[in-house]
Protein backbone atom coordinates (compact mmCIF):
# COMPACT_ATOMS: atom_id res chain seq x y z
CA UNK A 1 0.00 0.00 0.00
CA UNK A 2 1.61 3.10 -0.78
CA UNK A 3 2.02 6.06 1.59
CA UNK A 4 -1.22 8.43 0.53
CA UNK A 5 -3.46 4.88 1.16
CA UNK A 6 -2.04 4.03 3.91
CA UNK A 7 -2.53 7.83 5.30
CA UNK A 8 -5.94 7.84 4.35
CA UNK A 9 -6.63 4.48 5.77
CA UNK A 10 -4.88 5.88 9.49
CA UNK A 11 -6.87 8.91 9.25
CA UNK A 12 -10.74 6.36 9.00
CA UNK A 13 -9.04 4.60 11.88
CA UNK A 14 -8.17 7.32 13.98
CA UNK A 15 -10.84 9.57 13.35
CA UNK A 16 -8.45 12.18 12.25
CA UNK A 17 -8.58 15.22 10.16
CA UNK A 18 -5.52 16.59 8.00
CA UNK A 19 -5.28 20.53 8.45
CA UNK A 20 -2.28 22.07 5.95
CA UNK A 21 -1.28 25.87 5.70
CA UNK A 22 -1.17 27.36 2.50
CA UNK A 23 2.62 27.45 2.66
CA UNK A 24 3.55 23.36 3.01
CA UNK A 25 4.73 21.72 0.21
CA UNK A 26 2.95 20.69 -2.81
CA UNK A 27 2.67 17.08 -1.83
CA UNK A 28 1.33 17.87 1.96
CA UNK A 29 -1.37 20.01 0.36
CA UNK A 30 -2.63 17.31 -1.68
CA UNK A 31 -3.44 15.19 1.12
CA UNK A 32 -5.41 18.54 3.29
CA UNK A 33 -8.95 18.19 4.51
CA UNK A 34 -8.46 22.16 4.38
CA UNK A 35 -5.69 23.88 3.53
CA UNK A 36 -5.94 27.67 4.79
CA UNK A 37 -4.51 30.67 6.21
CA UNK A 38 -4.29 30.69 9.93
CA UNK A 39 -7.08 32.13 10.35
CA UNK A 40 -9.05 29.63 8.61
CA UNK A 41 -7.29 26.92 9.76
CA UNK A 42 -7.89 28.14 13.32
CA UNK A 43 -11.89 28.15 12.28
CA UNK A 44 -11.93 24.58 11.17
CA UNK A 45 -9.99 23.48 14.48
CA UNK A 46 -13.15 25.09 15.93
CA UNK A 47 -15.38 23.21 14.33
CA UNK A 48 -14.13 19.74 13.04
CA UNK A 49 -15.98 16.51 14.71
CA UNK A 50 -12.51 14.55 14.49
CA UNK A 51 -10.82 12.93 17.61
CA UNK A 52 -7.39 13.74 16.08
CA UNK A 53 -5.88 16.86 14.24
CA UNK A 54 -2.61 16.38 12.02
CA UNK A 55 -1.53 19.93 11.84
CA UNK A 56 0.93 20.79 8.58
CA UNK A 57 2.40 23.91 9.87
CA UNK A 58 4.59 25.27 12.56
CA UNK A 59 4.31 25.17 16.33
CA UNK A 60 1.89 28.20 17.46
CA UNK A 61 -0.75 26.36 14.72
CA UNK A 62 -0.68 23.33 16.27
CA UNK A 63 -0.93 24.74 19.76
CA UNK A 64 -3.77 27.03 18.85
CA UNK A 65 -5.41 24.40 17.42
CA UNK A 66 -4.82 22.60 20.82
CA UNK A 67 -6.18 25.54 22.82
CA UNK A 68 -9.40 25.49 20.82
CA UNK A 69 -10.05 21.29 21.12
CA UNK A 70 -8.04 20.89 24.04
CA UNK A 71 -9.97 17.34 24.00
CA UNK A 72 -8.88 16.42 20.73
CA UNK A 73 -4.69 15.01 19.81
CA UNK A 74 -2.96 17.61 18.25
CA UNK A 75 -0.11 16.22 16.28
CA UNK A 76 2.14 17.89 14.56
CA UNK A 77 4.84 15.69 12.17
CA UNK A 78 7.75 17.85 12.98
CA UNK A 79 8.37 19.03 16.25
CA UNK A 80 11.55 21.13 15.06
CA UNK A 81 8.32 23.13 12.58
CA UNK A 82 8.92 26.64 14.68
CA UNK A 83 7.96 30.28 13.84
CA UNK A 84 11.53 32.11 14.57
CA UNK A 85 8.66 35.46 14.72
CA UNK A 86 7.05 33.95 17.69
CA UNK A 87 10.25 33.64 19.46
CA UNK A 88 10.58 36.63 19.18
CA UNK A 89 7.95 38.16 21.73
CA UNK A 90 8.38 36.13 25.27
CA UNK A 91 6.04 36.08 28.16
CA UNK A 92 8.83 38.35 30.02
CA UNK A 93 9.00 40.64 27.61
CA UNK A 94 4.76 40.61 27.20
CA UNK A 95 4.91 41.52 30.81
CA UNK A 96 7.72 43.98 30.68
CA UNK A 97 5.83 46.17 28.87
CA UNK A 98 2.78 45.36 30.45
CA UNK A 99 4.06 47.49 33.60
CA UNK A 100 5.48 50.27 31.06
CA UNK A 101 1.93 50.71 29.42
CA UNK A 102 -0.62 49.05 32.47
CA UNK A 103 -3.59 50.37 30.73
CA UNK A 104 -2.84 48.92 27.36
CA UNK A 105 -4.49 46.15 25.34
CA UNK A 106 -2.51 43.88 24.07
CA UNK A 107 -3.49 42.21 20.17
CA UNK A 108 -1.59 39.28 19.65
CA UNK A 109 -0.75 37.89 16.44
CA UNK A 110 -1.53 34.46 16.28
CA UNK A 111 2.28 33.77 15.51
CA UNK A 112 3.26 33.58 19.26
CA UNK A 113 3.30 31.31 21.89
CA UNK A 114 0.44 29.76 24.28
CA UNK A 115 1.69 31.70 26.86
CA UNK A 116 1.82 34.62 25.00
CA UNK A 117 -1.70 34.53 24.32
CA UNK A 118 -2.50 33.78 28.28
CA UNK A 119 -1.15 36.86 28.96
CA UNK A 120 -2.75 38.94 26.09
CA UNK A 121 -6.62 40.66 25.01
CA UNK A 122 -7.36 39.17 21.93
CA UNK A 123 -5.56 37.65 19.02
CA UNK A 124 -5.41 38.32 15.53
CA UNK A 125 -4.43 36.97 11.70
CA UNK A 126 -3.16 39.16 9.18
CA UNK A 127 -6.72 38.15 7.83
CA UNK A 128 -8.58 40.17 10.68
CA UNK A 129 -6.23 42.56 12.58
CA UNK A 130 -7.45 45.71 10.91
CA UNK A 131 -11.08 44.72 12.11
CA UNK A 132 -9.59 43.81 15.58
CA UNK A 133 -7.89 46.94 15.82
CA UNK A 134 -11.07 48.86 14.82
CA UNK A 135 -13.49 47.15 16.65
CA UNK A 136 -12.28 45.24 19.88
CA UNK A 137 -11.46 48.34 21.87
CA UNK A 138 -12.38 51.98 21.98
CA UNK A 139 -11.21 54.82 20.22
CA UNK A 140 -9.48 55.91 22.97
CA UNK A 141 -7.43 52.73 23.90
CA UNK A 142 -3.60 52.60 23.68
CA UNK A 143 -2.66 48.79 22.25
CA UNK A 144 0.17 46.89 22.22
CA UNK A 145 0.51 44.92 18.74
CA UNK A 146 2.65 41.81 19.45
CA UNK A 147 5.09 40.73 18.03
CA UNK A 148 5.23 41.70 14.05
CA UNK A 149 6.33 45.16 13.27
CA UNK A 150 5.14 44.94 10.24
CA UNK A 151 1.41 43.91 10.15
CA UNK A 152 1.41 45.82 13.29
CA UNK A 153 2.45 49.22 11.30
CA UNK A 154 -0.03 48.44 8.39
CA UNK A 155 -2.51 47.93 11.19
CA UNK A 156 -1.55 51.31 12.29
CA UNK A 157 -1.47 53.24 9.45
CA UNK A 158 -5.16 51.71 8.05
CA UNK A 159 -6.95 52.22 11.68
CA UNK A 160 -4.98 54.89 12.97
CA UNK A 161 -5.42 53.25 16.55
CA UNK A 162 -3.02 54.68 19.06
CA UNK A 163 -0.85 50.86 18.80
CA UNK A 164 2.60 50.65 20.10
CA UNK A 165 4.65 48.31 18.17
CA UNK A 166 7.68 45.95 19.47
CA UNK A 167 10.55 44.72 17.06
CA UNK A 168 9.72 41.03 16.11
CA UNK A 169 9.52 39.92 12.58
CA UNK A 170 9.06 37.57 9.99
CA UNK A 171 12.78 36.43 8.17
CA UNK A 172 11.31 35.18 5.01
CA UNK A 173 8.86 38.12 4.43
CA UNK A 174 11.45 40.45 5.76
CA UNK A 175 13.96 39.13 2.52
CA UNK A 176 11.61 40.71 0.23
CA UNK A 177 12.57 44.05 -1.04
CA UNK A 178 11.56 47.04 -3.19
CA UNK A 179 13.98 46.01 -5.48
CA UNK A 180 12.16 42.70 -5.93
CA UNK A 181 8.80 44.21 -6.48
CA UNK A 182 9.93 46.23 -9.51
CA UNK A 183 12.25 43.63 -10.95
CA UNK A 184 9.25 41.54 -10.80
CA UNK A 185 6.46 44.29 -12.40
CA UNK A 186 9.43 44.91 -15.00
CA UNK A 187 10.22 40.73 -15.59
CA UNK A 188 5.76 40.03 -15.58
CA UNK A 189 4.02 43.34 -16.86
CA UNK A 190 0.14 44.09 -16.51
CA UNK A 191 0.28 41.90 -13.21
CA UNK A 192 -1.49 42.51 -10.55
CA UNK A 193 1.18 42.47 -7.46
CA UNK A 194 -0.31 41.33 -4.26
CA UNK A 195 1.57 40.92 -1.20
CA UNK A 196 1.31 39.87 2.39
CA UNK A 197 0.76 42.94 5.15
CA UNK A 198 3.94 41.26 6.88
CA UNK A 199 6.33 42.88 4.53
CA UNK A 200 8.05 45.71 5.13
CA UNK A 201 6.45 49.74 4.27
CA UNK A 202 8.24 50.27 1.37
CA UNK A 203 6.88 46.69 -0.34
CA UNK A 204 3.76 47.61 0.63
CA UNK A 205 3.62 50.95 -0.83
CA UNK A 206 4.57 49.19 -4.18
CA UNK A 207 1.84 46.71 -4.24
CA UNK A 208 -1.70 46.89 -5.52
CA UNK A 209 -3.20 44.53 -2.72
CA UNK A 210 -2.18 43.79 1.04
CA UNK A 211 -3.88 40.30 1.61
CA UNK A 212 -3.22 37.61 3.65
CA UNK A 213 -3.13 34.59 1.81
CA UNK A 214 -6.49 33.18 2.72
CA UNK A 215 -7.62 37.04 1.59
CA UNK A 216 -5.07 36.48 -2.11
CA UNK A 217 -7.24 33.20 -2.75
CA UNK A 218 -10.72 35.05 -2.37
CA UNK A 219 -9.11 38.27 -4.36
CA UNK A 220 -7.79 36.84 -7.27
CA UNK A 221 -11.17 34.66 -7.97
CA UNK A 222 -13.00 38.34 -8.61
CA UNK A 223 -10.03 39.90 -9.72
CA UNK A 224 -10.22 40.97 -13.63
CA UNK A 225 -6.84 40.43 -13.86
CA UNK A 226 -5.49 37.55 -15.36
CA UNK A 227 -1.84 37.90 -14.40
CA UNK A 228 -0.53 37.85 -10.93
CA UNK A 229 2.65 38.83 -8.91
CA UNK A 230 2.72 37.24 -5.24
CA UNK A 231 4.66 38.51 -2.47
CA UNK A 232 4.88 35.99 0.28
CA UNK A 233 6.16 32.63 0.85
CA UNK A 234 6.19 30.82 -2.48
CA UNK A 235 4.28 27.68 -1.36
CA UNK A 236 0.78 30.06 -1.58
CA UNK A 237 1.23 29.56 -5.87
CA UNK A 238 1.11 25.95 -5.78
CA UNK A 239 -2.48 25.88 -4.36
CA UNK A 240 -3.04 29.27 -6.46
CA UNK A 241 -2.74 27.62 -9.39
CA UNK A 242 -4.22 24.60 -8.53
CA UNK A 243 -7.95 26.22 -7.67
CA UNK A 244 -7.20 28.83 -10.61
CA UNK A 245 -5.70 27.09 -13.94
CA UNK A 246 -6.51 30.20 -16.23
CA UNK A 247 -4.51 32.73 -14.24
CA UNK A 248 -0.73 33.24 -14.43
CA UNK A 249 1.12 33.55 -10.92
CA UNK A 250 4.90 34.96 -10.58
CA UNK A 251 6.89 33.99 -7.19
CA UNK A 252 7.70 38.22 -6.25
CA UNK A 253 11.04 36.66 -5.16
CA UNK A 254 12.19 32.77 -5.49
CA UNK A 255 13.99 33.63 -1.98
CA UNK A 256 10.93 34.11 -0.11
CA UNK A 257 11.23 30.35 1.46
CA UNK A 258 10.26 29.22 4.83
CA UNK A 259 12.42 26.16 6.04
CA UNK A 260 10.43 25.70 8.73
CA UNK A 261 7.02 24.96 6.89
CA UNK A 262 9.20 23.15 4.39
CA UNK A 263 10.06 20.44 7.17
CA UNK A 264 6.98 18.60 6.96
CA UNK A 265 6.44 15.79 4.32
CA UNK A 266 4.18 13.00 3.25
CA UNK A 267 6.48 10.35 5.12
CA UNK A 268 6.47 12.55 8.07
CA UNK A 269 2.64 12.35 8.16
CA UNK A 270 2.47 8.99 7.68
CA UNK A 271 4.58 8.65 10.78
CA UNK A 272 2.62 11.12 13.09
CA UNK A 273 -0.17 9.17 12.03
CA UNK A 274 0.72 5.33 12.74
CA UNK A 275 2.82 6.31 16.14
CA UNK A 276 0.77 9.47 17.30
CA UNK A 277 3.73 11.66 16.72
CA UNK A 278 4.30 14.37 18.13
CA UNK A 279 1.53 15.26 20.17
CA UNK A 280 0.82 18.92 21.38
CA UNK A 281 0.04 19.11 25.31
CA UNK A 282 -0.37 22.12 26.82
CA UNK A 283 -1.07 23.26 30.33
CA UNK A 284 -4.52 23.36 31.87
CA UNK A 285 -4.23 26.80 32.71
CA UNK A 286 -2.86 28.03 29.55
CA UNK A 287 -5.32 26.90 27.46
CA UNK A 288 -8.07 28.24 29.32
CA UNK A 289 -6.51 31.79 29.19
CA UNK A 290 -5.53 31.47 25.92
CA UNK A 291 -8.58 30.23 24.56
CA UNK A 292 -10.22 33.56 25.53
CA UNK A 293 -8.23 35.60 23.25
CA UNK A 294 -8.28 33.08 20.25
CA UNK A 295 -12.15 32.21 20.59
CA UNK A 296 -12.44 36.71 20.99
CA UNK A 297 -10.66 36.71 17.80
CA UNK A 298 -13.03 34.65 15.99
CA UNK A 299 -15.78 37.40 16.62
CA UNK A 300 -13.92 38.94 13.67
CA UNK A 301 -14.02 36.27 10.95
Amino acid sequence: MNVIKEIQKLKKDLNAVILVHNYQLPEVQDIADYRGDSLGLSVAASKTKADVIVFCGVHFMAETAKIISPQKTILIPDKNAGCPMADMITIEQLRSLKQKHPNAKIICYVNSSAEVKAESDICCTSANAIAVAQNAFTDDDEIIFIPDRYLGSYTKAQTGRNIILTSGYCPTHAKILPEHVLAAKEKYPNSEILVHPECNSAVIKLSDQVLSTGGMEKYVKKSKSTRFIIGTEEGIIYRLKQDNPDLEFFPISNIAICPNMKLTNLAKVHASLKEKKFEVTLPNEIIKKAKKSIMAMLDYV
